[in-house]
Formats: C-alpha cells, sequence, structure tokens
C-alpha cells in the first residue's frame, strides 16, 4: 500500500519518493548465495580515489581475502553511511589483509564521484551489471537494483561468510569478524 493519494500536493516528489519506497519495501529480499559455495569470478569497470580503474576479483583473491558488498544505489542515505562506515574501517581491514570493494548498478560517472565523496578515495567500487547481479543472487525484484548483501570470499574462492540486510549497520562489523576469523 502506497501513502501518495493522502499526502498533500505540496509535497510533490516527496510523495512520489515515499511510494518509491514502498514498492522497495515490499520486494522479497534475495536468497543469497551460501558459504562454501564458489563466488563467480568477474571483471567490472570500477572506480578509487574518482578515478577509472578495473577489477578482477581473481586477481584480488590473489592478495588475500575480498569482502565483496552489494548495495542498492549510490548516495542514498543508507548506502552513503554504508561506504562510510567502511572508509572508515579500512585500516583494520588492511591490517586483517583483506581488500573491500563496494558493488551497484550506478554508472562508472556515478561511481568515480561516490568513491572520493562517500568512500573517501579508501577502497574501489564497482559497477554491477544485471548478470553480475544474478550470479550473486542478489537481484532485489525486478528494479535492476541489488539487495544490500556482503560477502567475505576466502583466498581460495569460496564464500567465507554472507550477510544480508537492508540496514547497513553491521555489515561492517560483521565482515570484519569474518576476515579475522579467517586469520585464526
Amino acid at each position: 500500500m502506497t501513502h501518495t493519494k493522502t499526502l498533500p500536493a505540496r509535497f510533490g516528489p516527496l510523495a512520489f519518493t515515499l511510494s518509491a519506497a514502498a514498492a522497495l519495501m515490499a520486494i522479497p529480499a534475495s536468497a543469497q548465495l551460501a558459504e562454501g559455495t564458489v563466488a563467480p569470478a568477474f571483471t567490472t569497470q570500477a572506480a578509487m580515489a574518482g578515478r577509472d580503474m578495473g577489477f578482477s576479483l581473481q586477481a584480488a583473491l590473489r592478495q588475500g581475502p575480498v569482502v565483496l558488498y552489494f548495495y542498492p544505489k549510490a548516495f542514498t542515505q543508507g548506502c552513503t553511511l554504508e561506504a562510510n562506515a567502511f572508509a572508515e574501517a579500512m585500516p583494520e581491514f588492511r591490517e586483517a589483509g583483506a581488500s573491500v570493494i563496494g558493488m551497484s548498478n550506478d554508472d562508472i560517472a556515478t561511481l568515480r564521484r561516490f568513491s572520493s565523496e562517500e568512500c573517501r578515495d579508501a577502497f574501489p567500487v564497482g559497477v554491477a551489471s544485471e548478470r553480475l547481479i544474478a550470479a550473486y543472487d542478489v537481484a532485489l525484484g525486478n528494479s535492476g537494483l541489488s539487495s544490500r548483501t556482503s560477502y567475505v570470499i576466502a583466498p581460495d574462492g569460496r564464500i567465507a561468510y554472507v550477510y544480508s540486510d537492508g540496514d547497513y549497520r553491521e555489515h561492517v562489523e560483521r565482515t570484519l569478524t569474518a576476515v579475522r576469523a579467517l586469520s585464526d
């Protein structure tokens, strides 16, 4: 049920925003891939510190575990706060030997800005094609967006940990704990 009809006309765009948000909340979360599954290999266009780069999961795994987190849309409140939190925790992820990449279906121009402004030049963000979103089973209904799902991928390419929750607040802590458990 949307509340668009009950909002006064003066709210204009807000009425659409609330309607869209209600529709997205009604979409069931994805199933995501199970722990122990081999993570689908991929390369993609990415950005870090406002500059274009390529990203290869296989190459990153040669350096250590990878935290691969999917988020719905750059510059939205939850996604911005999540990116800020990952940026603040990057020294801890590096100390644990892990790299981090955020993924969304935003275009590369948007990701260039997001990588600098919200990821604070600390880690790359990559373009998640519909095919990649499907491969990781993180599609948010038929919206073209991904669910907020974080994977910790061990250097052998297997998924060591998965956490899917629309609330961004526990993704960093949970993935950092999982990365540290890999080295124990």
